[in-house]
Protein backbone atom coordinates (compact mmCIF):
# COMPACT_ATOMS: atom_id res chain seq x y z
CA UNK A 1 0.00 0.00 0.00
CA UNK A 2 0.93 3.48 -0.74
CA UNK A 3 0.40 7.16 0.32
CA UNK A 4 0.05 9.57 -2.66
CA UNK A 5 0.06 13.00 -1.90
CA UNK A 6 -1.04 15.77 -4.53
CA UNK A 7 -0.16 18.91 -4.11
CA UNK A 8 -1.94 22.18 -5.76
CA UNK A 9 0.06 22.89 -8.32
CA UNK A 10 -0.92 19.93 -9.76
CA UNK A 11 -4.77 20.80 -9.09
CA UNK A 12 -4.67 24.03 -10.97
CA UNK A 13 -7.46 24.29 -14.24
CA UNK A 14 -9.74 22.08 -15.72
CA UNK A 15 -7.43 19.71 -18.30
CA UNK A 16 -4.87 19.25 -15.65
CA UNK A 17 -7.13 18.03 -12.70
CA UNK A 18 -8.74 15.83 -15.48
CA UNK A 19 -5.63 14.50 -16.19
CA UNK A 20 -4.89 13.68 -12.43
CA UNK A 21 -8.16 12.01 -11.84
CA UNK A 22 -7.70 9.97 -14.74
CA UNK A 23 -3.80 9.04 -13.18
CA UNK A 24 -5.82 8.11 -10.18
CA UNK A 25 -8.18 6.38 -11.67
CA UNK A 26 -5.62 3.82 -14.01
CA UNK A 27 -2.72 3.74 -10.56
CA UNK A 28 -4.58 4.43 -7.73
CA UNK A 29 -7.09 1.36 -6.61
CA UNK A 30 -5.76 0.11 -3.50
CA UNK A 31 -4.06 3.69 -1.88
CA UNK A 32 -4.41 6.31 -0.16
CA UNK A 33 -4.27 10.05 -1.63
CA UNK A 34 -3.35 12.81 0.84
CA UNK A 35 -4.38 16.36 -1.14
CA UNK A 36 -3.85 19.80 -0.86
CA UNK A 37 -6.22 22.58 -1.49
CA UNK A 38 -7.32 23.35 -5.35
CA UNK A 39 -4.68 25.69 -6.23
CA UNK A 40 -4.81 29.48 -5.57
CA UNK A 41 -7.95 28.50 -2.41
CA UNK A 42 -6.09 28.65 0.65
CA UNK A 43 -4.64 32.07 -0.33
CA UNK A 44 -8.56 33.35 -1.33
CA UNK A 45 -9.34 31.75 2.43
CA UNK A 46 -6.77 33.82 4.05
CA UNK A 47 -7.90 37.23 2.36
CA UNK A 48 -11.22 36.54 3.31
CA UNK A 49 -10.78 36.72 6.97
CA UNK A 50 -9.19 39.77 6.49
CA UNK A 51 -12.37 40.93 4.24
CA UNK A 52 -14.55 39.83 5.90
CA UNK A 53 -12.97 41.17 9.07
CA UNK A 54 -13.45 44.76 7.44
CA UNK A 55 -16.59 44.38 5.45
CA UNK A 56 -19.17 42.31 5.99
CA UNK A 57 -20.82 43.59 2.84
CA UNK A 58 -18.28 41.48 0.97
CA UNK A 59 -18.62 38.33 2.53
CA UNK A 60 -21.16 36.61 0.26
CA UNK A 61 -19.05 37.32 -2.99
CA UNK A 62 -16.40 35.92 -1.30
CA UNK A 63 -18.25 32.81 -0.46
CA UNK A 64 -19.59 32.77 -3.95
CA UNK A 65 -16.05 33.01 -5.40
CA UNK A 66 -14.65 29.97 -4.33
CA UNK A 67 -17.88 28.23 -4.26
CA UNK A 68 -18.17 28.91 -8.32
CA UNK A 69 -14.59 27.41 -8.60
CA UNK A 70 -15.48 24.62 -7.15
CA UNK A 71 -18.38 24.00 -8.81
CA UNK A 72 -17.04 24.92 -12.52
CA UNK A 73 -14.77 22.27 -11.85
CA UNK A 74 -17.35 19.39 -10.79
CA UNK A 75 -19.51 20.33 -13.81
CA UNK A 76 -15.90 19.35 -15.98
CA UNK A 77 -15.19 16.07 -14.35
CA UNK A 78 -18.65 14.63 -13.57
CA UNK A 79 -20.57 12.40 -15.54
CA UNK A 80 -23.87 12.33 -14.26
CA UNK A 81 -25.87 15.14 -13.43
CA UNK A 82 -27.69 13.65 -10.57
CA UNK A 83 -23.79 12.86 -9.22
CA UNK A 84 -23.31 16.95 -10.02
CA UNK A 85 -26.43 17.93 -8.38
CA UNK A 86 -25.96 15.62 -5.15
CA UNK A 87 -22.06 17.12 -4.88
CA UNK A 88 -23.77 20.58 -5.48
CA UNK A 89 -25.64 19.70 -2.25
CA UNK A 90 -23.03 18.37 -0.11
CA UNK A 91 -20.19 20.87 -0.56
CA UNK A 92 -22.61 23.61 -0.63
CA UNK A 93 -23.63 22.26 2.94
CA UNK A 94 -19.67 23.58 3.68
CA UNK A 95 -20.13 26.94 2.46
CA UNK A 96 -23.53 27.26 4.59
CA UNK A 97 -20.80 26.67 7.47
CA UNK A 98 -17.48 28.74 5.99
CA UNK A 99 -20.03 31.66 5.36
CA UNK A 100 -20.91 31.54 9.51
CA UNK A 101 -17.38 31.69 10.29
CA UNK A 102 -17.11 34.77 8.27
CA UNK A 103 -19.34 36.86 9.73
CA UNK A 104 -18.39 35.21 12.96
CA UNK A 105 -14.99 37.33 12.67
CA UNK A 106 -17.02 40.41 11.50
CA UNK A 107 -18.95 40.26 14.43
CA UNK A 108 -16.70 39.77 17.23
CA UNK A 109 -13.80 42.17 15.45
CA UNK A 110 -11.09 39.40 15.48
CA UNK A 111 -9.45 36.89 13.21
CA UNK A 112 -8.41 34.45 16.03
CA UNK A 113 -5.13 32.04 15.15
CA UNK A 114 -7.92 29.29 15.92
CA UNK A 115 -10.51 30.84 13.65
CA UNK A 116 -7.68 31.40 10.78
CA UNK A 117 -7.05 27.65 11.07
CA UNK A 118 -10.68 26.39 10.85
CA UNK A 119 -11.12 28.56 7.36
CA UNK A 120 -8.32 27.40 5.85
CA UNK A 121 -8.26 23.85 6.16
CA UNK A 122 -11.69 23.91 4.16
CA UNK A 123 -9.91 24.11 0.84
CA UNK A 124 -8.36 20.49 1.81
CA UNK A 125 -12.05 19.65 2.54
CA UNK A 126 -13.39 20.54 -0.57
CA UNK A 127 -11.07 19.44 -2.76
CA UNK A 128 -11.18 15.87 -1.20
CA UNK A 129 -14.91 15.96 -1.65
CA UNK A 130 -14.66 16.45 -5.22
CA UNK A 131 -12.23 14.35 -6.19
CA UNK A 132 -13.72 11.32 -4.35
CA UNK A 133 -17.33 12.27 -5.88
CA UNK A 134 -15.96 12.45 -9.63
CA UNK A 135 -14.30 9.37 -9.45
CA UNK A 136 -17.34 7.70 -7.50
CA UNK A 137 -19.48 9.23 -11.04
CA UNK A 138 -17.12 6.90 -13.00
CA UNK A 139 -17.86 3.72 -11.01
CA UNK A 140 -14.72 3.99 -8.64
CA UNK A 141 -14.45 2.31 -4.91
CA UNK A 142 -13.85 5.75 -4.54
CA UNK A 143 -14.33 7.67 -0.50
CA UNK A 144 -12.91 10.33 1.80
CA UNK A 145 -12.08 10.36 5.72
CA UNK A 146 -11.28 13.67 7.21
CA UNK A 147 -8.58 13.72 9.62
CA UNK A 148 -11.24 14.14 12.59
CA UNK A 149 -12.42 11.08 11.69
CA UNK A 150 -9.30 9.22 11.09
CA UNK A 151 -7.58 10.14 13.91
CA UNK A 152 -4.78 12.73 13.13
CA UNK A 153 -3.94 14.02 16.70
CA UNK A 154 -2.03 16.73 16.80
CA UNK A 155 0.14 19.04 19.31
CA UNK A 156 -2.44 21.47 19.72
CA UNK A 157 -0.27 24.48 17.91
CA UNK A 158 -2.32 26.91 15.71
CA UNK A 159 -0.97 27.43 12.48
CA UNK A 160 2.38 25.78 13.15
CA UNK A 161 1.00 22.03 14.53
CA UNK A 162 3.08 18.61 14.66
CA UNK A 163 1.32 15.47 14.95
CA UNK A 164 1.12 13.13 18.09
CA UNK A 165 2.72 10.21 16.14
CA UNK A 166 1.64 7.09 18.13
CA UNK A 167 -2.08 8.70 19.14
CA UNK A 168 -2.30 8.88 15.18
CA UNK A 169 -0.78 6.21 14.62
CA UNK A 170 -3.27 4.16 17.03
CA UNK A 171 -6.20 5.76 16.04
CA UNK A 172 -5.18 5.27 12.11
CA UNK A 173 -4.58 1.29 12.62
CA UNK A 174 -8.27 1.31 13.65
CA UNK A 175 -10.10 3.83 11.27
CA UNK A 176 -8.43 4.34 8.13
CA UNK A 177 -6.68 0.52 7.65
CA UNK A 178 -9.90 -1.52 7.98
CA UNK A 179 -10.91 0.49 5.35
CA UNK A 180 -8.22 -0.30 2.88
CA UNK A 181 -9.05 -2.99 -0.01
CA UNK A 182 -7.44 -4.27 -3.30
CA UNK A 183 -9.46 -1.24 -5.24
CA UNK A 184 -10.42 1.29 -2.57
CA UNK A 185 -9.04 4.78 -3.49
CA UNK A 186 -9.54 6.53 -0.09
CA UNK A 187 -8.62 10.48 0.33
CA UNK A 188 -7.61 12.12 3.29
CA UNK A 189 -7.06 16.08 3.25
CA UNK A 190 -3.56 17.72 4.14
CA UNK A 191 -2.69 20.16 5.96
CA UNK A 192 -4.37 19.65 8.98
CA UNK A 193 -5.16 17.79 12.48
CA UNK A 194 -6.99 17.64 15.50
CA UNK A 195 -5.74 18.70 18.63
CA UNK A 196 -6.50 16.30 21.67
CA UNK A 197 -9.14 19.06 22.55
CA UNK A 198 -10.88 18.70 19.43
CA UNK A 199 -9.43 21.66 17.96
CA UNK A 200 -8.72 22.02 13.96
CA UNK A 201 -4.81 22.68 13.88
CA UNK A 202 -3.04 23.50 10.91
CA UNK A 203 0.82 21.93 10.15
CA UNK A 204 1.57 25.81 8.59
CA UNK A 205 1.97 26.40 5.03
CA UNK A 206 2.93 23.75 2.49
CA UNK A 207 1.69 21.35 5.46
CA UNK A 208 0.19 18.64 3.26
CA UNK A 209 3.33 16.99 2.46
CA UNK A 210 4.28 16.55 6.24
CA UNK A 211 0.33 15.25 6.51
CA UNK A 212 1.09 12.76 3.99
CA UNK A 213 4.58 11.53 5.97
CA UNK A 214 2.60 11.49 9.09
CA UNK A 215 -0.27 9.39 7.52
CA UNK A 216 2.52 6.78 5.58
CA UNK A 217 4.32 6.49 9.21
CA UNK A 218 1.14 6.03 10.79
CA UNK A 219 0.02 3.37 8.72
CA UNK A 220 3.69 1.76 8.05
CA UNK A 221 3.10 1.81 4.44
CA UNK A 222 5.89 0.79 1.52
CA UNK A 223 6.42 3.81 0.18
CA UNK A 224 5.51 7.61 0.30
CA UNK A 225 5.18 8.74 -3.25
CA UNK A 226 4.95 12.77 -4.17
CA UNK A 227 2.90 13.61 -7.37
CA UNK A 228 4.46 17.21 -8.52
CA UNK A 229 4.53 18.88 -12.03
CA UNK A 230 7.86 18.61 -12.06
CA UNK A 231 11.11 15.89 -12.62
CA UNK A 232 12.18 15.80 -9.47
CA UNK A 233 15.07 17.27 -7.58
CA UNK A 234 17.18 18.81 -9.57
CA UNK A 235 20.97 19.72 -9.62
CA UNK A 236 19.72 23.73 -9.40
CA UNK A 237 17.00 25.30 -10.29
CA UNK A 238 16.38 25.17 -13.98
CA UNK A 239 15.24 28.72 -14.40
CA UNK A 240 18.72 30.10 -13.27
CA UNK A 241 20.73 26.74 -14.60
CA UNK A 242 18.69 25.56 -17.68
CA UNK A 243 21.30 22.64 -18.24
CA UNK A 244 20.30 21.82 -14.73
CA UNK A 245 19.57 17.81 -14.17
CA UNK A 246 17.81 15.51 -12.05
CA UNK A 247 18.92 13.72 -8.94
CA UNK A 248 18.23 10.38 -9.20
CA UNK A 249 18.83 9.25 -5.32
CA UNK A 250 18.83 11.66 -2.16
CA UNK A 251 19.33 10.80 1.50
CA UNK A 252 16.73 12.50 3.62
CA UNK A 253 19.63 14.73 5.08
CA UNK A 254 20.19 16.01 1.67
CA UNK A 255 16.45 16.31 0.42
CA UNK A 256 16.23 17.94 3.63
CA UNK A 257 18.74 20.88 3.45
CA UNK A 258 17.59 21.37 -0.20
CA UNK A 259 13.80 21.69 1.18
CA UNK A 260 15.01 23.79 4.18
CA UNK A 261 17.13 26.28 1.28
CA UNK A 262 14.30 26.69 -0.72
CA UNK A 263 13.65 23.52 -2.95
CA UNK A 264 10.12 23.76 -3.70
CA UNK A 265 10.33 19.83 -4.49
CA UNK A 266 9.40 19.16 -0.76
CA UNK A 267 7.98 20.58 2.35
CA UNK A 268 11.51 20.54 4.90
CA UNK A 269 9.18 18.71 8.06
CA UNK A 270 8.28 16.04 5.27
CA UNK A 271 11.51 13.66 6.04
CA UNK A 272 10.78 13.65 10.02
CA UNK A 273 8.22 11.18 10.34
CA UNK A 274 9.42 8.79 7.69
CA UNK A 275 12.60 8.35 8.38
CA UNK A 276 11.86 6.72 11.67
CA UNK A 277 10.00 4.20 9.68
CA UNK A 278 12.31 3.79 6.90
CA UNK A 279 9.84 4.64 4.39
CA UNK A 280 11.23 5.84 1.23
CA UNK A 281 9.91 9.09 -0.50
CA UNK A 282 9.30 8.83 -4.44
CA UNK A 283 9.17 11.70 -6.13
CA UNK A 284 7.09 11.78 -9.11
CA UNK A 285 6.19 13.72 -12.08
CA UNK A 286 2.30 13.47 -13.10
CA UNK A 287 2.97 14.45 -17.07
CA UNK A 288 5.98 11.61 -17.01
CA UNK A 289 4.36 9.20 -14.82
CA UNK A 290 6.68 6.59 -15.70
CA UNK A 291 10.08 8.73 -15.77
CA UNK A 292 12.60 7.90 -12.97
CA UNK A 293 11.85 11.25 -10.80
CA UNK A 294 13.52 10.79 -7.61
CA UNK A 295 14.01 8.50 -4.99
CA UNK A 296 15.12 9.95 -1.01
CA UNK A 297 16.10 6.98 0.92
CA UNK A 298 18.19 6.98 4.35
CA UNK A 299 21.40 6.34 2.68
CA UNK A 300 23.27 8.37 0.60
CA UNK A 301 24.48 7.43 -2.84
CA UNK A 302 28.04 9.41 -3.48
CA UNK A 303 28.48 11.09 -6.53
CA UNK A 304 31.77 12.46 -7.98
CA UNK A 305 32.48 15.71 -6.41
CA UNK A 306 30.59 14.98 -3.52
CA UNK A 307 28.55 18.02 -4.20
CA UNK A 308 24.95 17.34 -5.71
CA UNK A 309 22.70 20.26 -5.84
CA UNK A 310 23.12 23.91 -5.42
CA UNK A 311 19.46 25.36 -3.74
CA UNK A 312 18.72 28.71 -2.72
CA UNK A 313 16.14 31.01 -1.32
CA UNK A 314 15.24 34.59 -2.07
CA UNK A 315 14.19 37.49 0.51
CA UNK A 316 16.42 36.67 3.19
CA UNK A 317 17.36 39.18 6.09
CA UNK A 318 19.43 39.45 8.50
CA UNK A 319 19.42 41.24 11.98
CA UNK A 320 22.56 41.30 13.76
CA UNK A 321 22.52 41.77 17.75
CA UNK A 322 25.76 43.54 18.78
CA UNK A 323 27.12 42.48 22.49
CA UNK A 324 30.06 42.32 23.80
CA UNK A 325 31.20 38.79 25.55
CA UNK A 326 28.15 36.87 23.99
CA UNK A 327 29.27 33.55 24.39
CA UNK A 328 29.96 33.78 28.02
CA UNK A 329 26.52 35.72 28.44
CA UNK A 330 24.32 33.12 30.00
CA UNK A 331 20.61 33.26 28.86
CA UNK A 332 21.38 35.99 26.30
CA UNK A 333 20.35 34.16 23.21
CA UNK A 334 17.67 32.28 25.00
CA UNK A 335 15.77 35.23 26.16
CA UNK A 336 16.38 37.44 22.62
CA UNK A 337 14.86 34.06 20.83
CA UNK A 338 12.48 33.48 23.45
CA UNK A 339 10.90 37.04 22.73
CA UNK A 340 11.15 36.61 19.05
CA UNK A 341 9.35 33.08 18.80
CA UNK A 342 6.75 34.35 21.38
CA UNK A 343 5.72 36.56 18.73
CA UNK A 344 4.77 33.97 16.37
CA UNK A 345 8.02 35.21 14.25
CA UNK A 346 9.88 32.35 12.66
CA UNK A 347 13.79 32.31 13.09
CA UNK A 348 15.10 30.59 10.13
CA UNK A 349 18.97 30.32 11.31
CA UNK A 350 21.64 31.61 14.19
CA UNK A 351 25.48 32.60 13.48
CA UNK A 352 26.82 33.68 16.91
CA UNK A 353 30.30 35.59 17.24
CA UNK A 354 31.85 36.61 20.97
CA UNK A 355 30.29 40.13 19.68
CA UNK A 356 27.35 39.54 17.49
CA UNK A 357 24.17 37.15 17.12
CA UNK A 358 23.06 36.77 13.89
CA UNK A 359 19.47 36.06 13.11
CA UNK A 360 18.13 35.27 9.75
CA UNK A 361 14.41 35.83 8.77
CA UNK A 362 12.23 35.84 5.77
CA UNK A 363 11.96 39.48 4.73
CA UNK A 364 8.90 40.21 5.70
CA UNK A 365 9.42 39.17 9.42
CA UNK A 366 12.86 41.09 9.74
CA UNK A 367 11.59 44.64 10.35
CA UNK A 368 9.09 43.33 13.41
CA UNK A 369 11.78 41.22 15.00
CA UNK A 370 13.64 44.31 14.84
CA UNK A 371 11.35 46.21 17.33
CA UNK A 372 10.60 43.43 19.40
CA UNK A 373 14.72 43.36 20.31
CA UNK A 374 14.88 47.41 20.40
CA UNK A 375 11.75 47.98 22.79
CA UNK A 376 13.33 44.76 25.50
CA UNK A 377 14.13 46.17 29.15
CA UNK A 378 16.44 45.62 30.46
CA UNK A 379 18.36 46.20 27.27
CA UNK A 380 20.86 43.25 26.23
CA UNK A 381 22.92 44.65 23.78
CA UNK A 382 24.77 47.45 22.63
CA UNK A 383 23.25 47.94 19.14
CA UNK A 384 21.49 45.90 16.48
CA UNK A 385 20.86 46.74 12.64
CA UNK A 386 18.76 44.89 9.67
CA UNK A 387 20.42 43.61 6.27
CA UNK A 388 17.65 43.38 3.61
CA UNK A 389 17.91 42.26 0.07
CA UNK A 390 20.19 39.04 1.01
CA UNK A 391 19.76 35.47 -0.42
CA UNK A 392 20.67 32.00 0.87
CA UNK A 393 22.74 29.32 -0.79
CA UNK A 394 22.77 25.94 0.16
CA UNK A 395 25.75 23.76 -1.49
CA UNK A 396 24.39 20.05 -0.45
CA UNK A 397 25.89 16.84 -1.15
CA UNK A 398 25.93 14.13 2.05
CA UNK A 399 29.33 13.39 3.71
CA UNK A 400 30.72 16.92 2.30
CA UNK A 401 32.07 17.31 5.75
CA UNK A 402 34.41 14.21 5.32
CA UNK A 403 35.75 16.08 2.29
CA UNK A 404 38.67 18.21 2.40
CA UNK A 405 38.40 22.12 0.49
CA UNK A 406 34.96 21.65 -0.39
CA UNK A 407 34.53 25.40 1.78
CA UNK A 408 37.66 26.41 -0.26
CA UNK A 409 36.47 25.40 -3.53
CA UNK A 410 33.04 27.32 -2.67
CA UNK A 411 34.69 30.56 -1.74
CA UNK A 412 37.00 29.82 -5.05
CA UNK A 413 33.79 29.35 -7.17
CA UNK A 414 32.62 32.70 -6.01
CA UNK A 415 35.33 34.95 -5.99
CA UNK A 416 35.13 33.94 -9.40
CA UNK A 417 31.47 35.00 -10.26
CA UNK A 418 33.14 38.59 -8.74
CA UNK A 419 30.54 37.70 -5.43
CA UNK A 420 31.25 38.77 -2.03
CA UNK A 421 29.80 36.31 0.77
CA UNK A 422 28.22 38.39 3.12
CA UNK A 423 27.80 35.13 5.59
CA UNK A 424 28.72 31.23 6.04
CA UNK A 425 27.70 28.43 8.18
CA UNK A 426 29.74 25.10 8.00
CA UNK A 427 29.57 22.17 10.60
CA UNK A 428 26.09 22.11 11.55
CA UNK A 429 25.05 19.64 8.95
CA UNK A 430 26.79 16.57 7.26
CA UNK A 431 25.20 17.81 4.41
CA UNK A 432 25.34 21.10 3.43
CA UNK A 433 27.23 24.61 3.28
CA UNK A 434 25.52 27.17 3.86
CA UNK A 435 26.26 31.29 2.83
CA UNK A 436 24.30 34.20 2.54
CA UNK A 437 25.24 36.82 -0.94
CA UNK A 438 23.89 39.59 -2.24
CA UNK A 439 19.96 39.04 -3.46
CA UNK A 440 21.07 40.86 -7.14
CA UNK A 441 24.44 38.53 -6.94
CA UNK A 442 22.33 35.44 -6.60
CA UNK A 443 22.02 34.02 -10.21
CA UNK A 444 25.71 34.49 -11.18
CA UNK A 445 26.60 32.91 -7.86
CA UNK A 446 24.54 29.52 -8.37
CA UNK A 447 25.81 29.51 -12.16
CA UNK A 448 29.10 29.71 -10.82
CA UNK A 449 28.61 27.15 -8.31
CA UNK A 450 26.85 24.86 -10.26
CA UNK A 451 29.98 25.19 -13.39
CA UNK A 452 32.58 24.34 -10.76
CA UNK A 453 30.55 21.16 -8.72
CA UNK A 454 27.74 19.85 -11.25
Amino acid sequence: MKVIKIGGGCLKGESVVANILGLIAERGRGHIFVLSALYGITDKLMDGVWTSLKDEEQIPSIINEIRQEHLFLARVLMESEMDFNALKQEIDNHFITLERYYYGINFTREATPRMQDIITSYGERLSVILMARALESRGENAHFIMPQDAGIVTDGRFGDATANMQATSENLGKTVKPLMTHDKILFIPGFFGISAAGEVTTFGRGGSDYSAAVVAAALKVDILEIWKDTEGFMSADPAVVPRANLISVLSYEEASELAYAGASILHPRTVEPVRKSDINIAIKNTLDPDGPGSLITEKAVPVPGVIKSISHARDIAVLKVYASGVGLRQGILARIAGRISDAGINIKSVVTSQTCISFLFAGKDVDKAHNLIESMHPRLHRESEVLKDSALISVVGDGLHNHRGIAARCFTAVAQADVNIEMISFGPSRAALYFLVREDDLERTIISLHDHFV
